[in-house]
């Protein structure tokens, strides 16, 4: 009977979970296996990236709020010294990849965290991971590049040997800043002012394009990377939709220059209304239906009921982004719109400009 109940209690003590702990550096470590270090200096790194500790992840939860089984004396000071604005000084953080863990501070960042902190100014030693992954050899591409440009803000590629082309760019562009008279230009400003100038405008238009809807596996880096070699170094000339073409300078300094009166986060509008007007015979006795029904869609400008071969003529006015034609926009709209509407028998579109008729076929249903 004794020996029954013990296994009963061993099963249920094997199925109880254990409380969710920080990550552990030493576990991401080896499966990283990133030995080789690097010091970052004193920098200040997002709150939310700090996600372990390196001696002390059995002390706190998944949150990074203390475990019962910790004296919580010291938490509270930090509290209270942070509560009265005293400076304390930088916490100590070991990084790999994106994540850091704690290795002097540990307290500080659970309160930190339960303050709503943004960022926590800390010591920093990366630790390169080495295994030969696509994701990691990429990262090491990304470091070697964000340690050599000085860049602000990360630009992230999918495909190795990418960033090599930008560093190209970037001496390309020191180069011809250096070409004023007395001009010296160290790579890293020449690098800020290819990210501003250059950069920054062409990810703008490919933004307000909507060309990334296409790649969905792609980064935005990715598309101005193949761009402009394609355009700036093999001047071969692509084609990404009416509008962009022509603000894509054949030449990257002209690029630069044509944008340079643009001021920041102000770039050329690549949305365009276009008009159509729409024919449609209708079933007998739905025109007035039909009509109100028409009315309720805010594209419609205005409704005609036409004596003739025709019952109803609507003016239609859409937006669409350069990187798509009228005739798409239109007959999307007609299709899942327009010939929804019961009664409606067949449609035709018009485009100004065009003589053509687009017989949309018998709709309604």
């Amino acid at each position: 009977m004794l020996t029954r109940l013990l296994n009963k209690l061993r099963t249920v003590l094997n199925h109880v979970r254990k409380p969710e702990e920080v990550k552990s550096f030493k576990v991401n470590q080896e499966d990283e296996a990133a030995f080789d270090t690097k010091d970052l200096g004193t920098a200040s790194v997002p709150v939310d990236r700090i996600v372990g500790s390196v001696g002390r992840y059995h002390d706190f939860d998944s949150k990074f709020r203390l475990k019962q089984h910790v004296p919580p004396e010291r938490l509270e000071n930090i509290r209270k010294a942070m509560r009265a604005g005293k400076t304390l000084p930088p916490v100590r953080l070991y990084k790999i990849k994106d994540d850091y863990y704690v290795l002097d501070g540990n307290h500080r960042i659970s309160a930190a965290k339960e303050f709503g902190y943004q960022d926590i100014d800390a010591d920093i030693v990366e630790f390169i991971p080495s295994k030969h992954t696509l994701e990691n050899i990429l990262y090491r591409e990304k470091a070697e590049f964000m340690e050599k440009t000085k860049l602000p803000s990360p630009i992230e590629l999918t495909e190795v040997g990418q960033y090599n082309h930008l560093i190209r760019q970037i001496s390309t562009h020191q180069n011809y800043l250096a070409q004023a008279p007395g001009e010296t230009v160290s790579f890293e400003n020449a690098a800020a002012d290819w990210y501003e100038t250059i950069y920054r405008p062409l990810v703008g238009i490919i933004e307000k394009g909507h060309l990334i809807q296409s790649f969905p596996k792609r980064k935005i880096g990715d598309l101005y990377t193949y761009i402009t070699f394609h355009q700036w170094e093999k001047e071969l000339a692509r084609k990404y939709g009416r509008g962009i073409d022509q603000l894509i300078s054949e030449d990257m300094e002209a690029f630069r220059e044509k944008m340079s009166n643009v001021r920041d986060h102000e770039y050329p509008e690549m949305r365009r209304n276009i008009t159509a007007f729409v024919l449609m015979n209708v079933a007998a006795k739905k025109e007035n239906r039909v009509i109100e029904k028409l009315f309720a869609l805010d594209e419609v400008r205005e409704v005609h009921s036409v004596h003739g071969d025709v019952d109803i003529l609507v003016k239609i006015v859409l937006t669409r982004d350069l990187v798509s034609s009228d005739a798409e926009i239109i007959g999307s709209f007609v299709q899942n719109q327009v010939r929804q509407i019961p009664g409606i028998i067949s449609t035709q579109t018009l485009i100004p400009g065009l003589s053509k008729m687009k017989n949309n076929g018998t709709g309604g249903r």
